[in-house]
């Protein structure tokens, strides 16, 4: 089982095509609904990544441990 690791990169270019699409008079109300559901997981998988980031980059910042004190 070779399962494709979902990146920030890949998210958020699939998030933009969502927005493409969506902008368009083609979307009908069936792909509305998932499209929706799956732009929302890909928000929320771009977040958590923007978080964990930016903890890794506190931890390693010198100016972070300035800030602390």
């Amino acid at each position: 089982m070779n399962k494709e690791v979902l990146t920030y990169d890949a998210a958020y270019s699939e998030l933009n095509d969502i927005l493409t699409y969506l902008q368009t008079d083609e979307v009908s109300l069936d792909d509305l609904s998932e499209k929706l559901r799956r732009a929302s997981e890909l928000s929320e998988f771009c977040k958590l990544k923007l978080r964990t980031i930016e903890k890794e980059i506190e931890k390693i910042s010198p100016a972070s441990e300035e800030r602390k004190d």
